[in-house]
């Protein structure tokens, strides 16, 4: 037996999720009126025409759902809104998908009895997701400079799971990184491969010979005191969920060049993207098939 599943609104990924999701599921878009007919072979409609005690999935874009219950539909020229009261339509059971979710997503699925995955939130999506994304800042950081990766030096804020995969890739191409984390076992971890790790109250030491820096800490560590250390060619390159966890402001008064990049794995790679978010639902909703707790 299929799942039935709406996709409502999403960007350039969810191409790709839907292409690998309708192999073995029922697909109804919503916010899809620019695509062509044919695309997918999936069902094309509004939001208006469905009754939602079908579904077994809503798939929600990347970003979730605004205060208004607005959402993101690029290939729409229709704006797309579901307030609290349409989460409350739908049969038990029901999951909804989002890659994030505010306050005003929560407490609508909260109301109505249905589970939300933030898929965002996942280990394994972030871990997957980490790939594209350092490769976004390579390609970033190779745009916005006039000296070459192999022999710079690069500081990175944060060790986590994105964190891992930068300080990676930057030292593979013969940059000397450098590595701010919080615990003694994580520094312990980044001295092991083979980088220089500092504690957070280091960094501005650290900054002090940083050609690159990158943050990816979704909180206010790249301050004043960080940024007054950077010499003046520095560029700081925030990947951070947004606002990113940059004085912004302090930097421009500065001259250095601050960038918050957003979505990488979506702008970079939204195939890749796309088939990374199909494969953790298609897990997710197996799991529920066989009563998983998910």
């Amino acid at each position: 037996m299929k799942h039935k599943i709406a996709v409502i609104g999403g960007d350039a990924r969810y191409l790709e999720m839907i292409r690998q999701l309708q192999t073995n599921k029922d697909i109804v878009l919503i916010g899809y009126d620019q695509l062509d007919q044919s695309y997918a072979g999936a069902k094309r409609t509004d939001l208006k025409n469905i009754d939602v005690t079908e579904f077994d999935a809503i798939i929600l874009p990347v970003r979730g759902v605004g205060k208004e219950g607005e959402l993101e539909a690029v290939f729409s020229e229709k704006d797309i809104k579901l307030p609290a009261e349409w989460f409350k339509q739908l049969k038990s059971g029901t999951l909804i998908f989002s890659g994030i979710a505010g306050s005003t997503l929560k407490e609508a699925c909260q109301s109505a009895g249905v589970d939300l995955i933030t898929l965002m939130d996942r280990d394994d999506v972030a871990i997957y997701n980490s790939i594209p994304t350092a490769e976004g800042v390579l390609i970033m950081a190779m745009e916005n400079t006039d000296f070459t990766i192999h022999g710079s030096n690069v500081t990175v804020s944060g060790y986590g799971r994105v964190g891992k995969t930068v300080a990676r890739m930057f030292k593979a191409l013969g940059a000397h990184v450098t590595v701010a984390a919080r615990t003694t076992a994580e520094r312990a971890r980044i001295n092991e491969m083979g980088y220089r790790s500092v504690d957070f109250a280091e960094l501005p030491v650290a900054a002090s010979s940083a050609d690159l820096l990158i943050n990816t800490v979704p909180a206010h560590v790249i301050d004043k005191g960080v940024i007054c250390e950077l010499p003046a060619h520095s560029i700081i390159l925030d990947i951070a969920s947004k606002p990113g966890g940059t004085d912004f402001e302090y930097a421009s008064q500065r001259g250095i060049k601050a960038i918050l990049a957003k979505s990488l794995p979506g702008v970079v790679a939204p195939r890749t993207s796309g088939k990374i978010l199909a494969d953790v639902i298609k897990e997710v909703l197996e799991e529920k098939k066989k009563g998983a707790n998910i």
